[in-house]
């Protein structure tokens, strides 16, 4: 008898027939499916990220070069207005030189009134800041025991006159030696002598002003006790004043007595006093090698005060012929002192431009807002005076109307 074979078994050795690979264990499970076609899926992907990240790149390249070109062109074509600043041309003139100080005014005289004896103040018959002339009286002290001492001084020496007659009287008829004589002449001669230095204290007494001029502030009232030399008030001629200062002692040929010098202080602005060079230290100081002078100078208006600053500037003789430009002109670094010289260039298209350089130039003296240029600078050349922080080498300039550093005439007012 034959047995069928079960339908399924024949499939299921086919299926393990085909299904695992050649030589290996049939009783093996095989995983994965196809690796062939997954390889082949990862590597389409791996390309098309590439080419995406390629093309990502190439676009922003091109965005950059595009936007680096729309830039340079907008600056080629889009170049700003020319800068306006205010010119000066460079002009030959002649330059006054100075030899310039600091210096200190002082009154030319100035006490302080002070009693030469010890008394009770009667009377101050004198205003604070006054002005009193000289042998003006100022203070009264109490003198009453010396007039009284005056008075009884002035009864003996009559009494001594009349001793003194009768005594020659009887020397004339030998009534009596010379001796007696000698003896009377020299007490009223004691007694006269006490008489003058009665009449001196009471003198000292009354406390008069030895000069003109103006009084300080008072420093006593009447019933005051006041010792020797104690303060009683200031008393300053303000007619004339000196000026102290010093300077090098390599300008010590240069100066000489009656030398010009010209003084201004912040209290007077705007205005110049002139004055006269009338002491040299004829000693040049050790410690600093410098030389003290002093000038006078005219103070009737009564301007200037002792104890103020003072600008000094002693005039020496003018350097002709030397180029000059305005002072705000040069600009000052550590690099060098410069200009801006404009002058005329041609553009692109054509047309002039005017335009600003920038020039080296050596400066010399300052004076009246002007400065000499010794080198890097022609007469007739303009310079920029304003705006130059505005300026670089070759920018395009054009001339403004008004220079805004000159001050108007008028000023507004709140």
């Amino acid at each position: 008898m034959t047995l069928d074979t079960p339908p399924n078994a024949d499939a299921k050795e086919r299926q393990t027939s085909y299904g695992a690979p050649h030589g290996s264990d049939p009783q093996r499970p095989v995983h994965g499916g196809h690796p062939p076609a997954r390889r082949r899926s990862l590597v389409l992907r791996l390309i098309v990220t590439i080419i995406v990240l390629g093309l990502l790149g190439v676009a922003l390249y091109g965005f950059n070069t595009f936007k680096n070109k729309a830039i340079s062109d907008y600056f080629a074509n889009n170049k700003p207005p020319p800068t306006p600043v205010a010119v000066a041309e460079a002009s030959v003139r002649n330059v006054a030189k100075y030899l310039t100080s600091i210096g200190t005014l002082a009154a030319s005289r100035q006490v302080v009134v002070a009693p030469e004896v010890a008394g009770r103040v009667l009377q101050i018959p004198f205003e604070s800041g006054a002005r009193v002339k000289a042998g003006d009286p100022l203070v009264q002290l109490n003198d009453a025991t010396e007039q009284a001492e005056l008075l009884a001084l002035k009864a003996q020496a009559r009494l001594a006159e009349l001793n003194l007659d009768r005594a020659r009287d009887l020397r004339r008829s030998q009534a009596t030696p010379q001796s007696s004589v000698d003896q009377y002449q020299a007490q009223l001669d004691e007694i006269n002598a006490n008489i003058k230095r009665n009449q001196a204290t009471i003198a000292q007494k009354l406390i008069k002003a030895p000069f003109e001029g103006e009084l300080g502030i008072r420093q006593v009232n009447v019933g005051d006790y006041v010792s020797p030399g104690a303060t009683l008030v200031t008393l300053t001629d303000l007619s004339r004043l000196y000026v102290n200062f010093t300077l090098p002692e390599q300008t010590l040929n240069a100066l000489s007595i009656g030398q010009k010098v010209l003084i201004n202080s912040d209290a007077v602005t705007g205005r110049d006093f002139e004055a006269q060079i009338t002491t040299i230290e004829p000693q040049v100081s050790a410690e600093t090698r410098s030389i003290k002078v002093q000038a006078t100078m005219d103070n009737t208006a009564r301007l200037l005060r002792p104890g103020m600053f003072a600008n000094v500037r002693v005039v020496l003789p003018p350097v002709a012929n030397a180029l000059t430009v305005p002072e705000t002109a040069v600009d000052y670094t550590v690099y060098g002192d410069s200009v801006f010289v404009v002058g005329s260039e041609k553009t692109q298209d054509g047309k002039d431009q005017l335009v600003a350089n920038r020039r080296p130039v050596k400066v010399g003296d300052r004076a009246e807002n002007q400065v000499e240029i010794r080198e890097g600078l022609k007469p007739g050349e303009r310079v920029v005076i304003s705006g130059q922080l505005k300026l670089s080498n070759g920018a395009a300039v054009s001339l403004a109307e008004s220079n805004p550093l000159v001050p108007p005439s008028t000023l507004p007012k709140n």
